[in-house]
């Protein structure tokens, strides 16, 4: 995030306007031109060079396109400012973004902004980025989420560099990680200390795994315990599945102690 940025002033002015449309709840066309004000006093593009209305694709229209130094960053998706929004609302925007190589689609009624990152490696898959809700969520949160759309932030990658920040804080990028052969040796000396027992990795992968909820686990993929494999060919292979007691733990090799803090 780019420092010194704050559009919490422009964002308050800008609220009322935003959340009376959506109680008199106006059409789609009057909800874009108070959406394209978001963009210009809020966010700070410029109106006339980079906030360009309804791009077509063959007999398609997506509503917005928002450009930086005449590159398209962003393509937004605008619905009326009654409609609750669904993930089905950015097909059109994500078809037109797949045929142009673009990675962000937003959809918003100018209360709901939803922000949605995709790849198209293997067809197009979309994950949400983020979403905030000016007429529920705490006012300084929703400012500092959407700051990561101000023109500055994204005219730096500020944008890019969030996204892949979320993906390494994942559940997915986290459980991959505590199945790595590293983290399990770890839990495996303190269970040991713990508890005089000592356990196989796949059988600490099992009880990890055994934590997690059915969505995060779907996300992670098949289970598999990530092994260094040049450190792994020179240790001795215990057979899987032997829960040993106190008495066989003395025959394992010795485990590193770990110094414990000094008070």
């Amino acid at each position: 995030m780019k420092k010194g940025l704050n559009i919490k002033p422009a964002l308050k002015k800008m609220l009322p306007h935003l959340l009376a449309a959506q109680e008199q709840n106006i059409n789609e066309a009057d909800t874009l031109i108070r959406i394209m004000k978001v963009f210009e006093d809020v966010l700070g593009y410029d109106s006339l060079s980079e906030i360009s209305r309804e791009a077509q694709l063959r007999d398609k229209y997506v509503d917005l396109i928002i450009k930086i130094d005449g590159a398209p960053k962003l393509i937004v998706e605008a619905k009326a400012a009654g409609v609750s929004l669904r993930d089905k609302h950015i097909e059109q925007a994500q078809n037109y973004a797949s045929r142009n190589n673009f990675s962000w689609v937003l959809l918003t009624n100018g209360v709901v902004w939803t922000l949605y990152h995709l790849t198209f490696e293997e067809g197009i898959e979309y994950d949400k980025a983020f979403s905030v809700d000016l007429s529920r969520d705490d006012f300084n949160k929703a400012a500092d989420t959407l700051l990561l759309l101000h023109r500055e932030n994204m005219k730096v990658g500020g944008l890019d560099e969030y996204w892949e920040c979320q993906k390494a804080l994942s559940p997915a990028s986290i459980g991959r990680a505590l199945l790595h052969e590293d983290v399990l040796k770890a839990v495996r000396r303190q269970v040991r200390r713990d508890t005089g027992r000592s356990m196989q990795e796949e059988e600490l992968a099992e009880a990890i795994k055994a934590m997690l909820s059915r969505e995060i686990l779907e996300m992670m993929g098949p289970l598999k315990v990530r092994r260094n494999r040049k450190l792994h060919e020179k240790i001795p292979q215990v057979e899987p599945g032997i829960c040993a007691p106190t008495e066989a733990a003395k025959d394992l090799p010795p485990v590193e102690e770990i110094p414990k803090p000094v008070d």
